[in-house]
Formats: C-alpha cells, structure tokens, sequence
C-alpha cells in the first residue's frame, strides 16, 4: 500500500526537544472535579476540668474543737462529706469529745488506706455517727510504717473487731485493744491482703501447702 503522507503538503507533528520531560500526566478534561482538599487538623480536644478537691470545713462543732485542740486537727469537708485529720497525739482525745460532747455515739467504722510513696503511709479513719444529729463525721490520722494508732474500743465496743479487721488487712497496730489479733484470714497467715504492695492474687503458698495440702495456683 502507497504511503498516505508521502509527498503530503502538511508539515509533520514537532518533535520533542531532547531532554524535555514527557508531561506525566494527562489535562484534566474540560469540567472534571477538582482533588478534595487535605482535611484540616481535628482541634486539639480541651484540657480536662479540674476535679472537686476538699474545702475548708466551718460549723459551731468545728469552732468547739478548734478552742480545744488548736492546730492539731484540720477540719475539711468533702462533697458535702466532713471529716477532721488530727494529729496521732491527740486523735484519742478527739474522739472522745466527740462521743462525750458532740453526741456522736455510734462508731460505725474503723478502716485505713495505704499510700506506699507517702512518708506516712497510712490513714486511719473513724466514722461516727450521732443518731441526735443524724449526722456523720469522719476522723482521720497519719501514721507512718512501724507506728502504731490508739485503739477506741475504751470508747465504743463496736471498734474490737474493726480495729482488728485493720490490722489483719493491712498490719496496723492499735495500742490499748483487748485482742489485737486476725479477725478474717488464719493466724499464721502472711502478709496483709489491703496493703497496695500485696498482689491482687497473692496468697501465702506455705500457709495453704502446710494447712491444706495442696498446691497454691495463684
């Protein structure tokens, strides 16, 4: 077949100069959307608001027991929750004034709570009531490792076996109990299950493999 272009009078299509890079890619067709564009940063979310922290804690009863006691307790109150700290000197007498001249007659708890990287490690908390006022406070002391807290069970009969739920879960001492011994795990046991360095399974191997005959799976 005879070369169509032959002897044509059209001018042949340019070259591409040498070196010239190819367009990689092709124009975009007449009415083609435009790329979506980068979505903008999502805002950085806001700074979480400060949590309730306790208050300064203001009454007639408060004002009696500051004339008393001086600086050695600190009143607070907490989500509508009031409690004293009071120095582990005076925290007997403290109580004692409040059975005797606040009417807070009922004692309904003795608990504590560990604080491993606090200097004093433990707090010791009262929770009394007054069926009177048909109010409650709580009385709270520090204490370090080794010390030990007054017993209330001269005050309230109802602190022998709290006091000596404490001192089972977390090895605290109160001078003055009757009976100061484990209330819910066997004598011999180890360790004290509350204290936060006890592990959530632990248990004491050699007390179950000697008393039970059985190997520990925790």
């Amino acid at each position: 077949m005879a070369d169509e272009t032959k002897g044509s009078d059209q001018p042949a299509p340019p070259k591409p100069s040498e070196g010239a890079a190819a367009p990689s890619e092709k124009p975009a067709a007449p009415g083609a959307a435009a790329p979506p564009a980068a979505k903008p940063a999502a805002p950085a979310p806001p700074p979480k608001p400060a949590g309730p922290v306790p208050l300064p804690w203001e009454s007639e009863m408060v004002t009696r027991l500051r004339q008393r006691f001086g600086s050695g307790l600190q009143p607070f109150t907490y989500l509508g929750q009031n409690y004293v700290i009071a120095d582990p000197s005076i925290v007997l007498p403290v109580l004692q004034a409040m059975r005797d001249e606040e009417q807070f007659d009922y004692c309904v708890d003795v608990t504590a709570v560990h604080y491993p990287k606090r200097e004093k490690q433990f707090d010791v908390l009262w929770v009394l009531y007054s069926f009177a006022r048909n109010e409650r406070v709580r009385i709270k002391t520090m204490i370090a490792e080794g010390e030990s807290a007054p017993s209330a069970t001269s005050l309230w009969e109802s602190a022998n076996w709290l006091e000596r739920e404490v001192y089972d879960m977390f090895g605290l001492r109160f001078d003055g109990h009757p009976d100061l011994r484990r209330i819910l795990l066997p004598d011999g046991w180890k360790g004290h299950p509350l204290r936060k360095d006890y592990g959530i399974i632990q248990q004491d191997q050699e007390w179950v493999q000697i008393n039970l005959g059985i190997e520990s799976g925790q």
